[in-house]
This record gives C-alpha cells, structure tokens and sequence, in this order.
C-alpha cells in the first residue's frame, strides 16, 4: 500500500495521483522519482483524485511549490482526469502536468482521444509512459525535461544574475528581456521588496534607483548598456583583429541561425551579427507548438539558443549588440559598418534582418512602453500579470501563442483583433487552444486610449463596426500587430517594395532594378539585386512567415552563396 509522505517546506513537490486498479504501478512510479530525484525533490504519492487534489490544496495553502503532478487515467473516468487536471492549473499555473498512461496505451482510440483532448484544452503538457523497470531512463528523461522547464519558469534556484529594480520600471524590462531571449536565466528582485532590499544592501548600493545587475561573481553593474550587460555574461560584442569572413550574416533569428550553421558546417568561415537578441521576433515567442521534431513544442528562446550554440559549435563567430548602418561593394568584398564605426568584409553577405511588430501609435500608451504595455510576447513579464485583466492585440500565431502564455496566470485575457475572424490568420490548433482556454476574444475591435499612475492601469476600446467605445481595466497590453522590416539602413540601390520587404531572384528582373543587373547570369533565387548579397526569412518579400519557412531558406541560401563563390574563385 503506498504511503504519502509530509513534504519538506524547503522543498518543490513531485506529486503522483494514481488509482486503486493500479496500485503496483504507482508503487513503481513513486519509488523511482525518490530514488532518482529525493534529494531535491519531495515525492508525493496519493491514491484517487480526491486524496490528490485534498494534498494539493494543503500544499498550496502551505506556500509550498509543486514542480510536477503525473496522474493517471482511472477506467472510464475522463471527466475526472480532466477535472483534477484543471485543478491543477488552477492552484498551481506553473507546474507540469503529465497524464501517465502505459506503454502502448496509444492504439487505445478513448486513450489517444483524452491525450489529444487535453493538450488541446491545455490541462496537460503532454503525456508520460508508466515506468516497467528500473531504472527506466525513458520514463526519467520526460521527467527531467518537465523539471527543467519549470526551474527556468519559476526561477526556483539561485542565478548567475539577479536584476534588481523598481517593479515597473521600463529599463528592467528591457534588461531583463535581453536576458532571457539570450538564453541567460536571471532573478528578479523588485527593489521595494525584504529581497531586493537585502541584495542591493549586500552590494553597498543602499540608495540607488536605477537598475542594478548583480553577478555570481560578485561583480555589479549599475545601469548598464546593453552591451555591457552582454559583456558581463560572457558574449562577444566586438570583433578583434579578424575581420575578413567568407560570408557574413546579419541577423540571428531563425533564418539567419540556420544560415550560420550550415555556412559553417560546409567550411566558411562565417561572422553573425544581431543587433540585439538571439531568436529575432520568434525569440519571444512562448511556445511554438508545430515545429517539426518537438512533440511538446518549444519556446522560441529555447530554439534559438540551440541553434546559436550548435552554430557556435561549427565554429561561427557571432557580434552582438551591434547596429549596422551601412553596406558597401567593392573589389568583390562587401563592407559591414556599425554604428560604432566597426568593419568587417564578407565575400558574401545573407540579409536575415527579420521584422519588428508595428507600434500601436497612441502618445497616451507611449508612455507605459515597459510598465505594462509590451511589444511581443515578452515572457519575463507573463508572472507579473498574475490575477489582473491582460488584453492582447494582434490576430497571428505569435498573438494567439502569447495569449495562451498569459492565461496560465492572468485573471482574464482578451484578445483584440480589428478583422472579422481569427481563421484567416491563425493556425487551427491555436484557435481550438484559445477558445478552450477561456480567452475572449474580441472582434472589430481597436485600443484609442489608455492610463494609470506609474504603470497601465485601463485601456479605452472600440469597435471598428458601431463606434461604440467603452473603457477597461488593464494591467497589461501585449502588442503583436504588423510587420516592419528592418531594412531603412540598407542603401538605396538595394531594391525593396512599397512596403520595404527585399526583392530577390525573379522579383528583382521583374522590377526597374532589373537594369542595374550587372552580370549576363539571373540572379538566384534568394540573391538581391546586389550579387552576392542575398535575404533569407521575413525580411524577403513574398517569404512565408513562419519559423520553418525562415529555417529552411536560411538553409537553402547557402548553396546559392557556395555558387558565387565558386564563380569568383574561378581564373
């Protein structure tokens, strides 16, 4: 018979609910988890959905964390699962939840239906194989992607570094979303709070208003630049003596990443440079749910850190935190300068420069820009919001997938979008997620206005159809909406449409740059009307904008550049 056991305050709780048909195998799953994860962990073991969700209420009124639940599924007993699960989210929005069903339970059509059920709902991150044997690693490595999911969410463990700074302050904001789209897991202390007090004290700085970095080094940065802070953990933003590169890529998003690793992969000696974080715009992203390979999905941030590395790995020299601002042709080398007056020559040049979210446009909201009015899905804020009205804007993927993020702690998200329907611009199973998560959403529908004292506090809404407006409570506006294209810093010669996307290939003979085509060959198929300089992902006009739509021309670019440089490599 299992035994539950008292949790230890000091620690997470891995908690199992199975059912008295199974009762060996919950013996099974309990016992492993302490062998493997009793050190850190407390594992929690209860039999029946009553006893389990009973313990996660004592746990939750104890101010006690719960990192993991698996339950499995009683025999016809669906709406049960479904109701603990909800629970589960309810009281403990961060923890993972797994249904534990056993090895071949899939080709079970009611088994499969309540997997899919349920992901679809969001009650469930997806689902785990009851352990046959021990030590059985499958079962442990589900286990172990779940907990460190959660230890990056909750920041449960000390960091390499610790922000500290007013609870809305907009420099923090930007800090702090520098460090996690770099891949950097930091705490946050706000500086009003017993925490934040005594870390600022520890550092000397028991007056200081702006925001402080703190390092495991005992190093601290008072208001630091971007490049300074980047500089801090250990990322280069200059380039050094070597300055000639095989091809160099602006832009470290998914297209520009996937470029970067198999420039070097096949031998060229290959520079990056991003103006700010690794990822781009999917960065920001919170879950990407459809990418090929990742059953579970993964956060955008996730995606480009290991695509960074894996570059990194082959070898790719990467400059960050580094604002171009021109581009010249010469000798067959193509000269990069930044803003801080830095060179470097690339035989080739792949522009992956990516989009930003058009701003909203109201003066009135300007002003809130990091205390509570956020462009993209800004991830390092979702915890903030916990219990207050958030509202959305924007129709897309990126827009839905925030919208899910949020309502994990949210009081009530809602989701603005100016045209008629969210199928014309959503993928189907975002849609399905949003209406099963309770997200309203709210059609024909624009912001005019907004305030508070310090931070947002009410949004002014109206309808694009009556002209009715109506004023809202708001503690957050999260805005995904358009698409500019960074491409104001390129030179004129480079030929862009109306709307500043780059023309490539086709595109460009079809245009008045065609004339200016200097070789008898046509341009390839994602080559600009310079040769030798080619644009890859959202940047590029008619591009798909979807993540692997972006990977997979940043892959397919490097064959065409291996072709320039053959032809000027011959006598």
């Amino acid at each position: 018979m299992a035994m539950s056991v008292q949790p230890d305050r000091r620690r997470p709780a891995l908690l199992v609910i199975e059912h008295e048909h199974d009762a060996a195998g919950q013996d099974r799953i309990a016992d492993q988890l302490r062998r493997r994860y009793g050190g850190d962990y407390d594992v929690v073991d209860e039999r029946g959905d009553a006893a389990g969700l009973t313990t996660l209420e004592s746990l939750r009124d104890r101010g006690l964390q719960v990192a993991l639940v698996l339950c499995d599924r009683p025999a016809g007993g669906a709406a049960a699962t479904d109701t603990v699960f909800a629970q589960v989210k309810q009281l403990y929005p961060e923890a993972k939840r797994a249904l534990v069903v056993d090895w071949g339970a899939w080709a079970d059509r009611e088994t499969a239906e309540a997997i899919h059920r349920l992901i679809a709902l969001g009650r469930i991150d997806y689902y785990a194989l009851r352990p046959w044997h021990s030590p059985d690693e499958y079962f442990h490595r589900t286990v172990t992607e779940f907990l460190l999911e959660w230890e990056r969410a909750v920041s449960a463990a000390p960091r390499e570094v610790t922000v500290v700074a007013q609870r809305w302050s907009p420099r923090a904001h930007e800090l702090r979303s520098l460090l996690v789209r770099n891949g950097v897991q930091h705490q946050f202390h706000p500086s009003d709070t017993d925490e934040g007090r005594a870390a600022l004290a520890a550092a000397g700085l028991d007056d200081v208003t702006a925001p402080v970095v703190l390092l495991h080094d005992g190093r601290v940065l008072v208001d630091p630049t971007n490049s300074q802070l980047a500089d801090a953990y250990g990322v280069s933003t200059t380039l050094g003596d070597e300055t000639d590169f095989d091809v160099i890529v602006v832009g470290a998003g998914p297209a520009g990443l996937a470029a970067a690793v198999y420039a070097s992969s096949e031998g060229l000696h290959t520079l990056v440079v991003e103006r700010e974080s690794i990822g781009g715009q999917a960065g920001s992203s919170s879950l990407i749910r459809n990418y090929l390979g990742f059953a579970r999905g993964i956060s955008g941030a996730e995606l480009a850190q290991r695509a960074y590395q894996q570059a990194w790995v082959f070898g790719t020299t990467f400059l960050l935190m580094r604002e171009l601002v021109g581009l010249t042709s010469e000798d067959g080398w193509h000269v990069l300068t930044a803003a801080d007056g830095q060179q470097a020559r690339g035989r080739a040049v792949v522009l992956a420069t990516g989009v930003s979210y058009r701003r909203i446009g109201l003066p009135a909201l300007d002003a809130f820009e990091g205390a509570g009015v956020y462009y993209g899905a800004s991830v390092s804020e979702a915890r903030a919001m916990l219990g207050q009205p958030v509202y959305v804007v924007g129709g897309g993927n990126s827009a839905g997938q925030a919208a899910m993020h949020l309502s994990r702690y949210a009081a009530s998200v809602t989701l603005l979008v100016r045209g008629a329907s969210l199928a014309d611009s959503m993928s189907r199973y975002l849609v399905d997620a949003i209406e099963a998560a309770g997200v309203r959403v709210r059609l024909h529908t624009e912001v005019v206005d907004g305030g508070g004292t310090g931070r947002l506090a009410w949004l002014e809404l109206r309808d694009r159809e009556t002209g009715e407006t109506r004023t809202e409570p708001a503690a957050g506006l999260f805005v995904l909406i358009g698409a500019e294209p960074h491409t104001a810093w390129l030179p004129e010669r480079i030929e862009r449409d109306q709307w500043g996307y780059l023309l490539t290939g086709a595109d460009v003979m079809d245009s008045h740059a065609a004339r200016r085509w200097p070789l008898e060959r046509q341009p390839l198929m994602l080559e600009t009307c310079v040769p030798g300089v080619f644009a890859v992902g959202d940047v590029r006009r008619r591009s798909v904008k979807r993540v692997a739509s972006a990977v997979g021309e940043g892959s397919v670019v490097i064959q065409q550049v291996h072709q320039v440089l053959a032809a000027a490599d011959r006598p």
